[in-house]
């Protein structure tokens, strides 16, 4: 679709958007932007992944992302 057709006809595109159609814009024959409905934020609520198989036992182990001692650093060979 031109612009100059989206622009006449924007009420009937928004209400084809929300109907979940998408409209590509042109001008002068190459696309320019893509019209598509705005989806809601899905809302997460924290621990929902101990669902999975697998996940039910897990405790966090804070030392797994604590800082190294430079002992910890040398016997990893990083100095």
């Amino acid at each position: 679709m031109n612009v100059h057709e989206a622009k006449t006809t924007l009420s009937q595109l928004l209400a084809d958007v929300q109907q979940g159609e998408e409209v590509v814009i042109a001008r002068n024959g190459v696309p320019v932007a893509r019209l598509t409905a705005i989806r809601p934020a899905i809302s997460r609520e924290p621990g929902l992944w101990r669902a999975y198989p697998g996940w039910e036992d897990f405790v966090y182990d804070q030392a797994v992302l604590a800082p190294m001692t430079d002992k910890e650093i040398e016997a990893e060979g990083w100095i």
